[in-house]
């Protein structure tokens, strides 16, 4: 298997490589709009085949940029972007969109086949208040000719001032829309897509039920090749298993949320760790198992790496 390639846009964003494909392009400094909740997003995220498997700014959610680190519910703030919801309302367009702003790059490294990117940022609200200290981590690494596997790592720290609850819509009354964390947003093409879960096969009434993984499988126009997107949930993050806000119709969506349907009261001072794999293959349902299998490998190494880090 070919060594990754990581190139650093000063100021804007990380690329990994993988000989002639360029896997994905983390935009750490985006130029989003306020409306938005500017944060840092994956895209364009692709199989080792080249195929793009992440969808940026779609014209029903422009808010959804390929994978993003997105809250809806930070205390009453919202890291999400777009309307918040207040029931008995619906959604509603407050002056509370926050940001996630890049401070600074801890680590730029590739080795033993891995690469990795660190960095901290600061999460305020539209209003001007710092609410959160984060130390977010990526790491690439390929682990079969067909597929490849991202980690990513956040450690969020609650210098607000006072506890912040996370929640989601449905913490707040709205039922079975329990979204918040990690999301990936799927290309249009993969609408009507198939999930595929340790039970096998199913449909939309994954949503909401708890399971450590979660595959969808889809097509790509033109070629009509399949690909694979999986996502595992680190056995440390609270609430794990986690329940799933998984969509195949309208639009193609992951999100192990961690607040789907209980929020998560964080002190003030306190530090939250929340750790995912995500496998992206070239290959249709069935590879699922196999490639969670490893994506978990992957997940215990990138630990293994995080703990030998901490004690140098």
């Amino acid at each position: 298997m070919n060594a990754l390639e990581i190139r650093h846009d000063l100021g804007t964003s990380v690329t990994v490589r993988d000989g002639g494909t360029e896997l994905f392009r983390y935009v750490y400094q985006p130029d989003t709009v306020q409306l938005e909740s500017p944060k840092p997003y994956i895209h364009p995220l692709r199989t080792r085949a080249g195929k793009v498997v992440s969808l940026f700014r779609p014209h029903d959610h422009v808010w959804h940029k390929g994978i993003a680190w997105s809250l809806p519910h930070v205390g009453e703030e919202n890291f999400w972007g777009g309307p918040t919801y207040i029931h008995g309302r619906f959604y509603v367009q407050l002056e509370n969109n926050g940001t996630q702003a890049h401070r600074r790059v801890v680590d730029l490294d590739r080795a033993d086949g891995t690469a990795t990117f660190a960095h901290d940022l600061d999460w305020t609200t539209q209003s001007g208040a710092l609410f959160f200290t984060e130390r977010r981590t990526l790491r690439a690494s390929l682990i079969s000719p067909h597929a490849w596997a991202l980690t990513f790592e956040t450690r969020m720290t609650n210098v607000s001032g006072t506890d912040v609850a996370m929640g989601s819509p449905t913490t707040k009354g709205r039922e079975n829309a329990g979204y918040g964390g990690l999301f990936w947003r799927g290309p249009r093409s993969f609408t009507g897509g198939q999930f595929v879960t340790e039970e096998g096969l199913g449909g939309d009434e994954v949503r909401g039920r708890r399971m450590e993984w979660m595959g969808f499988a889809g097509r790509h126009d033109e070629t009509d090749a399949q690909s694979l997107v999986l996502m595992v949930d680190d056995a440390a993050n609270p609430s794990h298993p986690p329940q799933w806000f998984a969509r195949s119709e309208e639009f193609a969506c992951l999100n192990p949320a961690p607040f789907f349907s209980e929020e998560l009261a964080i002190e003030d001072g306190a530090t939250v760790r929340f750790r995912y794999g995500v496998g992206i293959a070239d290959a249709e349902a069935s590879a699922a198992p196999a490639l969670a299998d490893a994506v978990r490998e992957t997940l215990a190494r990138s630990d293994a790496i995080t703990a030998a880090g901490e004690s140098a």
